[in-house]
């Protein structure tokens, strides 16, 4: 990806305490960390300059693989990969994509990830190299 924007927002769930000052993460190319606690609402922001027509947001949980959980292409044009109904998302403008999650759980304690893009990147692969025997 190029011509893509890829920023990294860590989300950490707490069942107690208090939540931070800011309820979200701008993402600009640089790593954000959003602590909170269970039952708050909080959005994260992908925000881009680039113009790109697609943003994505993905998903890594402790120990699996990076997934791409939704996109969008232009403003009010949102698709979810996978099916939950545990975030909602939004795009109401080209620069940014909001990802909220609803009432905040411990489950959703994950690196969540933006992208953006000129055009379509949906399919990645995995390479295993390993020393012949």
């Amino acid at each position: 990806m190029g011509s893509g924007l890829l920023c990294w927002v860590t989300l950490c769930v707490l069942g107690v305490g208090e939540s931070s000052a800011s309820r979200s993460s701008v993402c600009l190319q640089n790593t954000r960390y959003e602590i909170t606690v269970t039952g708050e609402t909080m959005t994260l922001e992908c925000h881009q300059t680039d113009n790109h027509d697609y943003m994505y947001w993905y998903q890594q949980d402790l120990g699996h693989r990076l997934r791409l959980t939704h996109y969008t292409y232009d403003v009010d044009n949102t698709e979810k990969v996978e099916i939950s109904n545990r975030y909602s998302i939004s795009r109401s403008n080209t620069e940014d994509f909001y990802l909220t999650p609803k009432s905040v759980i411990p489950s959703h304690t994950s690196m969540y990830s933006c992208a953006s893009s000129k055009s379509i990147v949906l399919h990645g692969h995995f390479l295993s190299a390993q020393k012949g025997g």
